[in-house]
Parts: C-alpha cells; structure tokens; sequence
C-alpha cells in the first residue's frame, strides 16, 4: 500500500453524502464511554451468577486481552493490508485502512468509529459465546480491554510524541510501517506476533 504523497495534514474524503462522511469520523472517548461498562459489568455478572473467583477472573481476562493482540495483527495484515484485484474493491480497502496510510495524522479516524465497531464486536461476543459459553462474559472484556489498548497506543502514536523512552520502539516501528515498508511491522500495540511471524523490521537494513 503505497501512494505517491503521504499526506501529514488534510483528511481523505469518503463519501459525498455529509451524513455518511460524519459516521467515518469518531473521538477516542466515544470508544472508551460505548465498552467501559463492559469491561467491568461483565466480569462482575461473572462472579455473581456463576461464582467466579477473582483468580479465574483474571486469568480469563489476560488471555482474552493477550488473544486481542493476535487478532490485531492478523486483521492489520491480512485485512487492512489485502490487496484487492477490482475497481470496488480497492475502494472499500481505500474506505477501511487506505485513507489512513495516506492521511496518518488524521486525528478524527484513528479509533474504529461507533457503528462498525458495535457491529463487529458484537459479532466477536457472540462468536466467542458460541465457542466457550459462559466464559465469553470475562474472556470479552479482555479481549476489548485489549482492544482499548492498542486504539489508544495507536492514536497517541499518530498524535504525540512517546511519553517514556521504553516506548519508543513501538513509535518508531509503526512510523516505519507508515513511512518506509507497509509490508512489515504490522502489530501496534505490541511486537510479540511480528517476531513470531517473520515480518519485524530488520533495524541493520533500515539504517543502511
């Protein structure tokens, strides 16, 4: 995924009815206010209906958050980095991840906004329902803690510099990702499944 200028400042126009264009565009805190309650309403029916101890809780729960950052990984690079062979389907590539490699400061589409993000959550809760019952209702909530996580890493990524130099690596991976070689590097909020899967940056070639 290339184009010819990258575009530090502008926003890419997605569609021409205004009222469409309005529903691409959403704000960090509007994620966090639609899950939060799950986050904790959740584990809490957990422990309350089905007697849960906090030990299991957790546990579920950190699988379900490390679980998050495997799914991130392979919807960056196997989803947003497709590349599709049609006409319609360059655009829908363009409308999901293709206008943020060319805008990657647009601050307005940097989370996921509202309805898409309710519509495929919702189909990940009941997926994991569906596969492991009433565990869903704490595995869930980590899975989107998870989820919170690596959408806010990703906006302060794009938006301000590093807050601590132990995170630097992660800043500078993800701008490589933007600005040298889409095809690498493509886990934001960690880099656990890059090295696992061969597509980590090599630091000597870059330099070089």
């Amino acid at each position: 995924m290339r184009f010819d200028k990258i575009n530090n400042k502008g926003q890419a126009r997605l569609f021409k009815n205004q009222y469409l264009e309005y529903l691409t565009k959403t704000n960090p805190l509007v994620i966090w206010s639609l899950y939060l309650p799950i986050l904790f309403l959740f584990p809490n029916y957990a422990v309350k209906h089905f007697y849960w101890g906090a030990s299991k809780v957790f546990f579920v729960y950190s699988v379900g958050f490390v679980f998050w950052t495997l799914i991130e990984y392979i919807l960056h690079r196997f989803v947003f980095h497709h590349h599709p062979k049609t006409k319609f389907g360059e655009k829908i590539n363009y409308i999901i991840h293709g206008n943020h490699h060319e805008y990657p400061r647009d601050k307005e589409r940097l989370f996921m906004p509202p309805l898409p993000s309710i519509i495929i959550s919702s189909s990940f809760f009941s997926l994991f329902y569906f596969v492991m019952n009433k565990n869903a209702f704490v595995f869930f909530p980590g899975f989107m803690f998870g989820y919170l996580i690596y959408g806010s890493m990703h906006y302060a990524i794009h938006a301000f510099n590093p807050p601590f130099k132990w995170m630097k690596s992660l800043w500078r991976n993800h701008h490589l990702h933007h600005y040298k070689h889409a095809e690498l590097g493509f886990g934001v909020s960690s880099t656990l499944w890059d090295h696992v899967f061969g597509t980590m940056f090599d630091m000597k070639k870059i330099r070089d």
